[in-house]
Order: C-alpha cells, then sequence, then structure tokens
C-alpha cells in the first residue's frame, strides 16, 4: 500500500548558507520597509482625496502598518538568532510529502516516525530516521 509520510528538510549551517540566510532575511526586511513607506504615502494621498473620513483610514493603514512592523521585529530576531548559531546547526527549512511503500510486517513505529532529509550547501548529505 502506498501511503502519503511527511518528509522533514532541514539544513546544516555552514558560512556560506549563513550568509544566504542573512542576505534573503536582509532583502526581505528591507522589502517590508519600502512597503511600510508606500502605506504612509498612500494614507498621506487618501487623506487629500477627502474620500473617506480620515479616522477610518488611519486606523485601516495603522492596521495595515502594525502587521508589517511585527513582520519586521520577526526578521529582526531571526537575523540575531542567525548570528547567534553555532556553524553545523540544523535549521528545518521545510516539510514535504513522500509517497512510502507500506507492507504486511513493516515496523509501524518506524514508520511514524518519518524521515529527514540533512542538506549542506544544496547537497543532500544524509537521509535518516527522525
Amino acid at each position: 500500500m502506498k501511503v502519503l509520510q511527511t518528509v522533514v528538510v532541514k539544513q546544516v549551517l555552514t558560512e556560506t548558507s549563513k550568509q544566504g540566510l542573512l542576505k534573503k532575511y536582509q532583502e526581505r526586511k528591507f522589502q517590508l520597509q519600502k512597503e511600510c513607506h508606500q502605506l504612509i504615502f498612500e494614507l498621506k494621498k487618501q487623506e487629500k482625496s477627502k474620500k473617506f473620513p480620515s479616522e477610518s483610514l488611519k486606523k485601516h493603514f495603522g492596521n495595515e502598518m502594525n502587521s508589517y512592523k511585527e513582520k519586521i521585529k520577526l526578521l529582526d530576531f531571526q537575523i540575531e538568532q542567525l548570528h547567534i548559531l553555532p556553524l553545523g546547526s540544523e535549521l528545518k527549512e521545510t516539510e514535504l510529502q513522500s509517497i512510502v511503500d507500506l507492507n504486511e510486517g513493516d515496523a509501524w513505529d518506524g514508520f511514524l516516525s518519518g524521515k529527514a532529509v540533512i542538506i549542506k550547501d544544496g547537497i543532500v548529505v544524509e537521509i535518516r530516521e527522525r
């Protein structure tokens, strides 16, 4: 019988992957900051047009801005944690679904524990039982 099983993909932190993650986090942070500035511009533009009540505009845009600021705070935290983590640490990157053969007589506990794929600098270095 074929069954779907969740496979965890982990990345081993190397100097190369650390720099790549740092760049990705910083680019995402820059993009969020840009979108925040765009929201401020849009708010001012809407206030000048006077099509909507000022209070409802500020509330709506304020909620959006808070959402962006929370995402930026999370990215700052992730950047900070990335600097603390030692090289060789394993970071969960994603989860995938895999089709696995399940046969009579197979160990159920082994099946339930699932598998993990370990990647180092873009190369699969290990497939292990979790």
